[in-house]
C-alpha cells in the first residue's frame, strides 16, 4: 500500500480537527484556535490548542503534538493504517492499494467483516426474542442491565447445528467456514460452531466485530469457547475491549488487563471502563505492547486462585526481556479465590479502585513470589533464591533496567539475610598495654601504624585509585565475584593503567570459571606482569573495607558471607555512580540553559541519587571497622 505525502496531505485537509477531537473531549474556541485540557496529562487550566488551520494540536504541559493521524493513534491507540483508514473512511477517500493481491486481500477481509456483523446481529436478535428469556435471566443474576449488554452486543446462540449456517446462507459456505463461523469436518456437513451459549462479540480497536466468544448456558464443557483465529482475528494480537478501553485510559491515565470478558463487563457495569482482557491465552508481547501504547504501566488484576497468580506469573515472565526504562507492570492482589466481579459485587467501584492503589510494582511481585516458592532456612536454599532472583533480572535485555533489578534483588536479599549485629558499648580510647616478652613496657596504638612500604601508595592515589584499588583486591580473596559480575566489571573505568590492565587480565583469566579460589587465581597471574600487583594489593593493609581483610578466627563463614555481600554492593556503586554523574552533569547543563520547574527537578532527583551512592560508599568501609 503506497500512501504518498500528497495523498496523506489531502486526508488531513479533509478532517476538521477541532471536530475530531472534540467528539472525546470538550473543546472551547479561543481567537483562531480552540484551547481544551489536555487528554494526554490531568490539568486544570487548559493548555491543550487545536489549529484548523494548520491542522495540528500542541499541549504546552506535557508537550503532546500531532496531526489528525498522530491523535488517532496516541488517543485512540489504533495502528498507523488502521488511523487511517478510518479518516478516509469519514472523509470520502479511496485507501490506494500496493498491488491487486493486497487490494483482493483487503476485498476478503471485509467480505469477512460482513459475515461476522450478520452473526452478531442475528445474534442479537435471538437474545432479544422469546427463546432468549433464560440468557436474559442469567444476564440479571450477574448483575448485567440491559443498558451495559446492548452497549458489549449480547447476543444468543440457539442449541442448534444449522440455525446459524441458514439464517447467513446468504454467504457461501466456504466463507462461513472461514470466518469461524461454521466447522468443517473431514467430509461432514458444516454445522454451527457456536449452539447453547451467551455470545460476546469480540471487535477491534476501531470497534468491529471480527470474532465471538460464548458462554455456554446451563452444563457442558468448554464453559468458554472463543472463534478461532481467521484473517480477520488472531488471538493474540487481540485484546478484549480495546475499541472503549482506549479512550477511556485517556482520561484515567490506566489500563486494567484482567482474566477474562466477564471481568470486563462487571467492571464496566460498576462504571470501570478503562479494563482489558486476552481472549483464552497469556498475555503475549503483541498485547504488552497494545498496552504499552496507552499506558507505561498498567495493572494486572487476575483471580485471586492459584490459576490467577500462575497467569499473573507467566505475564510477568514475558514482560521481563521487553522491559524499558519507564515501563513496566504492576499487579493487583486479588483475595484469594475471588475475581473483579465478586470485588465489585460486594465492595462496589471504590473497593476495586483502593485494591489497584495498593498494586506491586513487577519487582516486588517476582520477589514475594520467590520468597514464597519453598524454605529459606539452610544457605543452599538461600543461595537458590538468590540464582532464581537474578536470573529474572538477566532476562531484561535493557541493561540500565537490568541493572538495577540486580541492585533492588541484592537489596532485598541483604535485609533478609542480615546477620543480627552484636550490641557495642561504647568506644574505648585505646591505652598502652604491656608487651609480653619484651623489656618495653608500652607499644605504639596498633590503629595508627602506616601502612607497609609495599602498599604505601595505595593510600595515595586518591579517592578515586583507593576505590579501584580496593575493588581488585577484594576480587583476588573472592573470584567468584568476577565470573556473578562479570558484565558490569566490564563496563567500569579504572583510571590507573596498572590496575586497568590487572582486572583485564583477571576478567579474561577468570571470568568463566567456577570454584576459583584466591590461590588458584594467583597461580593463573603467577607468570603475568600483573602479579606483582596482585600480591601488593592482597598484603595492603590501608583499604578500610570487609572483603580486604584477611579471615581468621571462629566466625570465618558469617565473616566471609558479608564480606561478599558487601564487595557485590561495592561493585554495584561503582558501576552505577560514574553514570549517575554524567547524566547529573548533562542535566545540570541542560538546566543552566532553560531553568525550568522540569529541569531543576530532574537535576535534582540525580544529584540525590549521587549523595546516596556515596553515603553507600562510606557505609561500606565503616562496616569494615570495628
Amino acid at each position: 500500500m503506497t500512501l504518498t505525502p500528497q495523498w496523506l496531505d489531502e486526508l488531513r485537509a479533509r478532517v476538521t480537527l477541532s471536530t475530531l477531537i472534540g467528539r472525546t473531549v470538550k473543546v472551547t474556541r479561543a481567537g483562531r484556535e480552540y484551547k481544551a485540557c489536555c487528554p494526554f496529562h490531568n490539568e486544570k487550566t487548559p493548555s491543550f490548542t487545536i489549529n484548523d488551520e494548520k491542522g495540528f494540536y500542541h499541549c504546552f504541559g506535557c508537550s503532546a503534538h500531532g496531526d489528525a493521524i498522530r491523535w488517532m493513534t496516541d488517543q485512540r491507540g489504533l495502528s498507523f493504517m488502521d488511523a487511517v483508514k478510518e479518516l478516509a473512511a469519514e472523509a470520502g477517500m479511496e485507501v490506494p492499494a500496493a498491488d491487486p493481491r493486497a487490494a483482493k486481500k483487503a476485498e476478503e477481509q471485509a467480505s469477512l467483516r460482513d459475515v461476522v456483523q450478520g452473526a452478531a446481529d442475528w445474534f442479537t436478535q435471538q437474545l432479544d426474542s422469546s427463546n432468549g428469556a433464560p440468557a436474559r435471566d442469567y444476564l440479571t443474576k450477574r448483575g448485567i442491565s440491559d443498558p451495559t449488554r446492548r452497549a458489549f452486543g449480547f447476543g444468543l446462540a440457539p442449541d442448534s447445528r444449522s440455525a446459524l449456517k441458514e439464517a447467513l446462507k446468504k454467504f457461501p459456505t466456504a466463507m462461513l467456514v472461514e470466518s469461524g463461523m461454521l466447522i468443517a469436518v473431514d467430509d461432514k456437513e458444516p454445522y454451527d460452531r457456536f449452539r447453547g451459549r451467551l455470545m460476546i462479540p469480540i471487535r477491534d480497536a476501531r470497534g468491529r466485530v471480527i470474532a465471538f466468544g460464548g458462554r455456554i448456558l446451563g452444563d457442558g464443557e468448554p464453559k468458554y469457547l472463543n472463534s478461532p483465529d481467521t484473517p480477520l482475528f488472531d488471538k493474540g494480537r487481540v485484546l478484549y475491549n480495546l475499541d472503549k478501553a482506549s479512550p477511556a485510559s485517556r482520561q484515567t491515565n490506566r489500563i486494567i488487563v484482567v482474566e477474562g470478558y466477564m471481568d470486563v463487563i462487571a467492571l464496566a457495569e460498576a462504571g470501570i471502563a478503562d479494563a482489558v482482557a486476552p481472549l483464552g491465552t497469556a498475555l503475549t508481547e503483541a498485547q504488552l505492547g497494545l498496552i504499552w501504547r496507552m499506558v507505561p504501566v498498567p495493572v494486572l488484576c487476575f483471580d485471586g486462585d492459584a490459576a490467577g497468580q500462575k497467569a499473573a506469573m507467566r505475564a510477568a515472565m514475558r514482560a521481563l526481556p521487553l522491559l524499558r526504562p519507564g515501563f513496566s507492570l504492576a499487579f493487583a492482589v486479588m483475595p484469594p479465590g475471588q475475581d473483579p466481579d465478586d470485588i465489585v459485587r460486594a465492595r462496589g467501584a471504590e473497593g476495586f479502585t483502593a485494591l489497584l492503589d495498593e498494586a506491586q510494582p513487577l519487582v516486588e511481585r517476582l520477589w514475594a513470589h520467590e520468597v514464597a516458592a519453598g524454605p529459606l532456612a539452610t544457605p543452599e536454599e538461600r543461595a537458590a533464591l538468590k540464582t532464581r532472583l537474578l536470573a529474572h533480572a538477566d532476562a531484561i535485555e535493557d541493561a540500565d533496567v537490568r541493572h538495577h533489578y540486580r541492585e533492588a534483588f541484592r537489596e532485598r536479599l541483604d535485609t533478609l539475610f542480615a546477620r543480627r549485629q552484636t550490641e557495642r558499648g561504647p568506644r574505648v580510647p585505646w591505652a598502652p598495654q604491656p608487651q609480653r616478652g619484651s623489656n618495653r613496657r608500652f607499644g605504639p596504638d596498633p590503629r595508627l601504624q602506616p601502612p607497609v612500604n609495599e602498599a604505601r601508595s595505595i593510600g595515595q592515589i586518591g579517592i578515586g585509585g583507593h576505590y579501584a584499588a580496593a575493588l581488585i583486591a577484594g576480587l583476588l580473596r573472592y573470584p567468584a565475584a568476577i565470573r556473578r559480575h562479570e558484565e558490569a566489571l566490564t563496563r567500569l573505568a579504572v583510571a590507573d593503567s596498572g590496575d586497568a590492565e590487572l582486572l583485564r587480565v583477571m576478567l579474561d583469566n577468570a571470568g568463566g570459571q567456577e570454584g576459583l579460589d584466591c590461590e588458584g587465581l594467583l597461580a593463573i597471574l603467577e607468570p603475568m606482569k600483573v602479579y606483582n600487583r596482585a600480591t601488593t594489593l592482597l598484603r595492603a593493609d590501608g583499604m578500610h573495607f570487609s572483603f580486604n581483610r584477611r579471615l581468621d578466627g571462629e566466625e570465618v563463614d558469617a565473616a566471609r558471607e558479608t564480606a561478599l555481600r558487601d564487595l557485590e554492593e561495592y561493585i554495584g556503586v561503582l558501576v552505577t555512580q560514574p553514570e549517575i554523574r554524567a547524566r547529573l552533569a548533562e542535566a545540570t547543563a541542560d538546566f543552566q540553559r532553560t531553568m525550568d520547574d522540569e529541569g531543576f527537578a530532574r537535576q535534582q532527583k540525580l544529584s540525590a541519587m549521587d549523595k546516596e551512592l556515596t553515603r553507600r560508599l562510606a557505609a561500606l568501609s565503616d562496616s569494615s571497622q570495628g
